[in-house]
């Protein structure tokens, strides 16, 4: 790794509700270093969402700190958290989000419009193996190639961090494969970390450290000290 770009300090993050308050992070301390591939791992409600929250800037902690490059994230402001979030980071969903009534090529140009820094849009889908399909319409698409799409509309932006949402959890074993080597590849081509959340155990074997969570907790992070390389994983 190339030193760390995210470090968090004791990050919580509290939901009340009348009396009831609800921890959905609780005391997560952890880096996210430059380069490296993280998968988050637990069952619905552990937390990973709202850790992945925090990570994009989407939402703010209760408590503790979150640096990127040494700066405090808790202490920016609204319009400051906005910047973050467009000049930052790449966000892939689960359910891809594509706006039907542009083309391919239209949706990765609309987010690369607000870029600081965007690669060329018909590199973005080169990179995902989408050079032909850039006419077509989302409907036009199979949920795999919608997918790729999704990815190539976060990563035209040129990200210093790329997160993802269980970003295989709407496909077949055969598209989500193909899906995991695209955002291997995207750390490798673009130099940015891959923080992603999923259920699925087998992905572990592609990261280089694995964030265990627990009711809202970071239970354990184990290192894999020979991560399998994306050509060679399957499921």
């Amino acid at each position: 790794m190339n030193g760390d770009l995210i470090r968090a300090q004791g990050l919580s993050k509290f939901y009340t509700s009348g009396e009831v308050s609800v921890k959905a992070l609780q005391d997560a301390s952890f880096t996210v270093d430059r380069g490296e591939f993280i998968v988050v791992l637990g069952h619905s409600g552990s937390g990973k969402s709202t850790l992945l929250n925090l990570l994009g800037g989407m939402d703010r902690p209760t408590e503790g700190t979150l640096y990127y490059q040494g700066r405090d994230l808790t202490a920016l402001t609204d319009r400051e958290l906005v910047a973050y979030r467009r000049d930052v980071v790449g966000f892939v969903f689960q359910f891809f989000n594509l706006i039907p009534s542009l083309t391919a090529y239209e949706n990765i140009k609309l987010a690369a419009s607000v870029a600081q820094n965007p690669i060329e849009v018909q590199r973005a889908l080169e990179l995902v193996g989408l050079e032909d399909r850039g006419g077509h319409f989302p409907a036009q698409l199979s949920g795999g190639e919608q997918q790729r799409v999704s990815i190539a509309r976060a990563i035209v932006k040129n990200p210093a961090l790329l997160l993802c949402d269980e970003p295989t959890g709407a496909l077949d074993s055969t598209n989500g494969l193909a899906v995991i080597r695209l955002l291997a590849q995207a750390r490798d081509q673009l130099g940015c970390p891959v923080v992603t959340i999923t259920h699925n155990a087998e992905i572990a074997e592609i990261a280089d450290r694995v964030f265990h969570m627990k009711d809202g907790r970071i239970e354990r992070i184990a290192v894999n000290e020979h991560p399998l390389p994306a050509e060679e994983f399957s499921w």
